[in-house]
């Protein structure tokens, strides 16, 4: 560097340069820039100044130069007074550019937000929806609106499939405690209903007199105080005896009151005069008898005496059946308060009034007015009316339980209505009880089973369905005894399992490459039933494979290469598939995969005889090929298949050759 250019602090010089000692000056040195020095707790004004170097040569000159230099000096004209400086006015939305209207750009964020509110509006109007959003938007935040649409119509969808399997699971376990509570109040209000049949059997039994139980008129009394008892038992042995005394008694009385379980005798009325219904006069004697279910009126007429010098008149009486009526077909009327008896309330004060259905009425006078046998036969006609009635109802309700139950079953699996002999015993089992694990359940217990059962097989969650089928099918080989439930168990399992089954079946097509699923897939059908159907399914899924792959390998020209990649896909799948066939599938069927093979191996022969029928037998191009061929199918060795003499050969050929044509290694 020449002497002309100055000296500098970062020149390096042999001589070192002399700095005079500082000196005083005038004023401090405003601190501008970086942080500042500590003066020991003091003010800048307070501190000392700092030393400046005194002048004295070139390099005392640069010192003090750069000492003096001062930053950020306002300038002399600055006034601290003046007001700020106004911002800029914005522009009207008009007069504003295109870029500013579209929004911000798309690296910060989606540019136009899905309204919730707005789509949810039944009033609203797509295409002008639309229009106004999308009027002005660039294609990519057209995009990015169609992928936010998209995005809350998948978690829509998915919010609604949650609600739907929560309602169902809710529905599911009402209906639970509902059934519950039913047969709950079902089994209480028949226990109340013994209670009551037992307690006015007892208080029957203990208010009921001797007389009433055996007939005034000539009925024999055969019964003892054991069996006068109100167990269902006894009760039955003293009703039998009771009507084949009235059989025996009343002529013709077994045609109209045949033996029916339940049927007795409520009460023998006694001797009764029917009456002329116009003029009240007295026609014939009559005798009224009292049925659970029916009333019989027998006429009393005298035996024939034998002999011409005979007295008619001093023969005995018999009574013949004259009419009977069901119960519910008649109505009974008590004459003394009509006012039809208001003329003669004398002759017919203690008379009844019979009405049929026909319109047809009898009138009937007891001949003790004394005695009390009107109003107990009043009394036990309604009572028995009234029990009818009753047992009417029990039986309809008791049948429309049935369809009822029917029904239920039926709609909940249309399948039962194919099997209509198991649909016809429902009604009879619907409360009966299984035992499972030591407990007590009904069938509806098994209902709400096969629902579980289809949640699983709904969300395919295969692993527990597998396993509920499993138990349905132990609990129905446990039922040896009641072959109905037993059988309505077994539709409801193969049922389930059938579904069940398609479903894994459709699985393993669409995984069988995979060995792993493979071999779940297979194990869960083995555990249904269905492994005929796994290995069929398995097998023709590779053979597609096999075809699939062939399909692809191109002929452009070079046969030797066109036959090399052929026979490569053909035996390295056959390989493959033998291989996950063995450890799969039991040894068992391990001939059907063996069956399979050969059909493969006889479709690439086939192949082979047509692309090498241009070529001439026995010469290189085909000796060639061939041997290419014979070499791949060395891969089946590995699976224990020797199939290279079949390599060649014409499959018409091939069948003298045993069952399969083939060896195994």
């Amino acid at each position: 560097m020449s002497d002309s250019k100055g000296i500098s602090l970062r020149t390096k010089r042999k001589g070192r340069p002399t700095i005079g000692a500082p000196q005083q000056i005038s004023g401090p040195v405003p601190l501008t820039g970086g942080a500042p020095r500590s003066n020991g707790g003091k003010s800048a004004f307070e501190a000392p100044p700092p030393p400046r170097p005194q002048a004295s040569g070139k390099t005392s000159d640069l010192v003090k130069k750069r000492y003096s230099t001062r930053f950020n000096n306002l300038p002399s004209d600055y006034d601290a007074t003046a007001p700020p400086i106004p911002s800029l006015p914005s522009l009207p939305n008009q007069y504003a550019s295109s870029n500013d209207r579209r929004g911000p750009s798309p690296g910060k964020g989606p540019s136009l937000a899905v309204d919730i509110k707005a789509l949810r509006d039944p009033n609203l109007r797509p295409d002008r929806y639309i229009a106004g959003m999308l009027g002005n938007a660039s294609e990519q935040d057209i995009d990015e609106y169609q992928s936010a649409l998209k995005k809350m119509r998948n978690r829509t969808s998915v919010d609604l499939q949650q609600n739907v399997y929560q309602n169902r699971t809710q529905f599911i376990k009402i209906s639970k405690e509902a059934e519950k509570l039913k047969g709950e109040m079902r089994a209480l209000r028949n226990l109340m209903s013994d209670l009551k049949a037992n307690t006015t059997a007892l208080r029957t039994a203990s208010s009921q007199a001797p007389a009433s139980n055996d007939f005034d008129t000539g009925f024999p009394s055969t019964l003892s105080k054991r069996d006068k008892r109100s167990s269902v038992a006894d009760r039955t042995a003293m009703w039998n005896s009771q009507l084949q005394a009235l059989w025996k008694t009343v002529e013709g009385s077994q045609k109209f009151l045949p033996a029916l379980p339940g049927r007795h005798v409520v009460q023998n009325a006694g001797l009764w005069i029917e009456l002329d219904n116009a003029t009240w006069k007295s026609r014939r004697a009559m005798q009224i008898i009292l049925l659970n279910d029916h009333l019989l009126i027998a006429s009393r007429k005298k035996r024939k005496v034998e002999g011409k010098s005979a007295d008619q008149r001093q023969a005995p009486s018999k009574l013949v059946a004259d009419r009977c009526w069901p119960l519910l077909d008649i109505e009974m009327v008590d004459l003394a308060g009509t006012s039809e008896s208001s003329s003669g309330r004398n002759k017919v004060a203690d008379a009844i009034m019979i009405r049929g259905v026909g319109q047809e009425s009898f009138t009937y006078r007891t001949e003790k007015p004394d005695d009390n046998d009107k109003t107990s036969l009043m009394m036990n006609f309604r009572k028995a009316v009234e029990e009818l009635r009753k047992s009417l109802r029990s039986e309809m309700e008791s049948s429309n339980k049935a369809k009822e139950t029917i029904n239920y079953f039926a709609s909940r699996d249309p399948g039962l209505l194919k099997k209509t002999e198991l649909l016809e015993t429902l009604s009879d089992i619907k409360d009966m009880l299984i035992e499972v694990d030591g407990k007590q359940q009904n069938l509806r217990w098994v209902e709400s089973q096969v629902d579980e059962l289809d949640i699983d097989i709904a969300l395919q969650r295969f692993d527990l369905a597998v396993q509920r089928v499993e138990k349905l099918n132990a609990l129905a080989r446990s039922l040896k005894s009641n072959a109905v439930a037993q059988d309505f168990i077994s539709f409801k399992a193969d049922e389930r399992a059938t579904k069940l089954a398609g479903l894994i079946t459709r699985e393993l097509v669409d995984t069988h490459n995979e060995l792993k699923k493979t071999k779940r897939n297979v194990s869960w059908l083995a555990r249904l039933g269905f492994e005929d159907r796994a290995r069929e399914a398995y097998l023709e899924a590779r053979s597609k494979t096999i075809h699939k792959r062939s399909r692809q390998c191109i002929f452009e020209g070079n046969l030797h290469q066109y036959i090399w990649e052929l026979s490569f896909v053909y035996f390295t799948i056959i390989r493959n598939t033998v291989s996950t066939f063995q450890t799969c599938f039991p040894p068992l069927l391990m001939s059907a995969c063996v069956k399979w093979a050969k059909e493969q191996v006889d479709a690439f022969n086939t192949i082979l005889a047509r692309q090498l029928s241009s070529t001439e037998r026995g010469g290189p191009v085909w000796t060639d090929c061939m041997n290419q061929a014979k070499d791949h199918a060395k891969m089946l060795s590995e699976v224990g298949l020797d199939f290279k003499s079949l390599i060649g050969r014409d499959p018409s050929e091939q069948g003298s050759n045993g069952p399969l044509g083939l060896g195994l290694a």
